[in-house]
C-alpha cells in the first residue's frame, strides 16, 4: 500500500473523536480517538501491527478524579443527540435494594429544584425536543434530541435532572404504581421473560442474575433514602461520559460541560463501588404452559467481557449463525446453514443468534420461537452448526461472515442517535473510542482457524444456560443437550 492509498484510507475511515478530562480543579483538553498504548490494549490479540493504524504511546487517562466528554462532529445537519452513560446499572444493587437504577430513572423527570414537572415538560416540548433515559444491568443512561440552536439547554437540562432532582415523596408513590404496570407489560413480552430466565439461571445467586426493574416487594418498599443514596454512591464525576454527535460546535460543548459538570463530585465518602464478581453456571429454567401456541427457547455459553481479545471472534461466529425468521426470502441461498436448514424444513417461526457482552463475562448463545413439534429438531440442528463452528467451519464461511459483520456495523451508525450511543458505551467500556478502521482491521485479521479456536474454547464440551418458556415438553433433556456439545469427547 503505497502513501497515496493511504491517504485515501484514513477519508473512509477515521473520525473526528476529541475527549475531554474534567474535574473540579483542572481541565484538560487531548485527543484520544486515535493512538492507543499497544502494551495497553488488550485488543492487539493476534493482529499484526499494520502501518495505518498509527498505534502510538499515549498516556492513560486519570479516570479516579475525572470525568470525561467526548464530542464527534457530524457536518450538514441541523439536529444532534447529547447523553450521559453513567458506569451504573442493576449489577451495582443488591437484593434489598434491586430495582433502584430503574426506578431513580423513572424519577428523573419528575422535577428539579429549578424545574417542575410540568415545567419541564413544556420546554422541551417547546423546544421540539426529545428527552429519554433507559437502565441497563451495567449502565443508566440520560440523552436529549434537539436542533443545534437548543444545545446549551438541552446541555443544562441533563445537568439538572442529574444533580438536582426533588424526589418528592409525592411523585415516588405515583412512579411506584407507573412501574408496577410497567412490570406486567414486561411480563408479556416473552423475549423479555425468557432472557431474564436466561440471566437468573446463567448467573444464579449473582448481581447479573437480577432482573433490572427489580421484584415486586421492593418496587414496592423502595424510599427517597434508597434513591438518594444510590446517587451518592454512583454518580461521580469519574463514572460519567458526556457525549453528543450530530451539529454541535465543540468549543461550545466543553464550555457547558465546565459550567454543569465542573463541580461534579470526584471523590467517595467510602470505598468506591466496584461490579461484583458474577460466576456462570451451566443449568436451565423451565416454565411449561401448553396453552401458549409457541415455544420460546434460549441456550447459551458463557462467554467474554467487552476487552477480552477474543470479543471480535465470538462476534464473528455469532454473524455466521445469523439470525433468520418467516418473512425472510431466499430459502436454500441464505448464507446462515441454521437459516437454510430452518426454512427448508420448517423448524421455527424466527431465531436470532445473539453475543452479550458485559464488562468480565458474556452470554453467546441462540433464542429460537418453535412449535412444539420442531423444538427437538431445531434444538438438534443448532448444536450441530455450533459443532461446526468448532471443528469445520471454511475460510470462504468466514470471509462472508466478516464482510457481514462490517456491513452490519458500518449500517448501525446511519445518524447521530446510534453514533452517540456508540460512542458513550465505547468510552465507558474501553475509556476510548475504537475507530472504524482499527475495528474492520481486528476483523480481517480472523480467519478460520481462530474461529475454530475460540469457538472451541467457549462452546465445545461447555454446560449450557437455558431458559425455556411455553409449550415445551418436546424439549430434550438437559442431559441429553449437555451431550450435544460434543462429538468426539476423550
Amino acid at each position: 500500500m503505497d502513501q497515496g492509498t493511504q491517504k485515501v484510507e484514513k477519508k473512509r475511515f477515521l473520525e473526528p473523536v476529541v475527549a475531554l478530562k474534567f474535574d473540579s480543579n483542572q481541565m484538560v483538553q487531548e485527543a484520544a480517538g486515535y493512538s492507543v498504548a499497544p502494551s495497553a490494549s488488550p485488543f492487539l490479540h493476534r493482529l499484526p501491527l499494520l502501518p495505518f493504524l498509527h498505534l502510538s504511546q499515549t498516556t492513560e487517562p486519570e479516570l479516579c478524579y475525572s470525568g470525561r466528554i467526548v464530542w464527534m462532529s457530524i457536518l450538514l445537519t441541523d439536529f444532534f443527540q447529547v447523553g450521559l452513560w453513567i458506569d451504573a446499572g442493576s449489577r451495582y444493587e443488591n437484593e434489598r435494594n434491586n430495582g433502584t437504577a430503574h426506578f431513580l430513572e423513572h424519577m428523573a423527570f419528575k422535577g428539579t429544584r429549578k424545574r417542575s414537572q410540568l415545567d419541564l415538560e413544556l420546554e422541551i416540548e417547546n423546544m421540539g425536543a426529545h428527552l429519554n433515559a433507559y437502565t441497563s444491568r451495567e449502565q443508566t443512561v440520560y440523552y436529549a434530541k434537539a436542533f443545534s440552536k437548543d444545545l446549551p439547554r438541552a446541555v443544562e437540562i441533563l445537568a439538572d435532572i442529574i444533580q438536582n432532582s426533588t424526589l418528592g415523596e409525592a411523585e415516588i408513590e405515583r412512579e411506584r404504581g407507573v412501574i408496577l404496570r410497567e412490570m406486567q407489560e414486561v411480563e408479556t413480552n416473552l423475549q423479555e421473560v425468557v432472557f431474564d430466565y436466561l440471566h437468573a439461571t446463567a448467573y444464579q445467586s449473582t448481581a447479573l442474575g437480577r432482573t433490572i426493574l427489580g421484584p415486586t416487594e421492593n418496587i414496592k418498599t423502595i424510599n427517597r433514602g434508597d434513591l438518594v443514596e444510590y446517587i451518592t454512591t454512583h454518580y461521580k464525576g469519574p463514572r460519567i461520559v458526556l457525549a453528543a454527535a450530530g451539529g454541535v460546535c465543540h468549543e461550545e460543548l466543553i464550555d457547558l460541560a465546565k459550567y454543569h459538570f465542573g463541580k461534579l463530585p470526584n471523590r467517595y465518602q467510602g470505598e468506591a463501588p466496584v461490579l461484583p464478581p458474577c460466576h456462570f453456571t451451566g443449568s436451565e429454567i423451565r416454565v411449561r404452559d401448553d396453552k401458549m401456541p409457541l415455544a420460546h427457547i434460549a441456550i447459551a455459553v458463557e462467554a467474554v467481557g467487552w476487552s477480552h481479545p477474543d470479543t471480535i471472534p465470538l462476534m464473528v461466529a455469532n454473524t455466521l449463525i445469523g439470525n433468520w425468521d418467516r418473512s425472510f426470502g431466499g430459502g436454500v441461498n441464505l448464507s446462515s446453514k441454521l437459516a437454510q436448514m430452518a426454512c427448508q424444513g420448517n423448524l421455527c417461526h424466527s431465531f436470532q443468534s445473539f453475543n452479550t457482552c458485559y464488562t468480565d463475562t458474556g452470554l453467546w448463545g441462540l433464542y429460537m420461537v418453535c412449535e412444539p413439534g420442531t423444538i427437538n429438531d431445531m434444538m438438534h440442528f443448532t448444536q450441530m452448526e455450533w459443532m461446526s463452528l468448532c471443528t469445520s467451519v471454511t475460510e470462504s464461511e468466514v470471509a462472508r461472515a466478516k464482510n457481514l459483520l462490517k456491513t452490519n456495523m458500518l449500517l448501525h451508525l446511519d445518524g447521530s442517535t446510534p453514533i452517540c450511543e456508540d460512542i458513550g458505551r465505547q468510552m465507558l467500556c474501553y475509556s476510548r473510542r475504537i475507530p472504524l478502521h482499527e475495528l474492520e482491521a481486528r476483523i480481517d485479521a480472523i480467519d478460520a482457524n481462530t474461529i475454530k479456536d475460540v469457538c472451541t474454547k467457549y462452546i465445545y464440551n461447555r454446560a449450557p444456560a437455558i431458559a425455556a418458556v411455553g409449550p415445551i415438553e418436546q424439549l430434550p433433556d438437559y442431559n441429553q443437550i449437555r451431550s450435544g456439545m460434543f462429538w468426539m469427547r476423550t
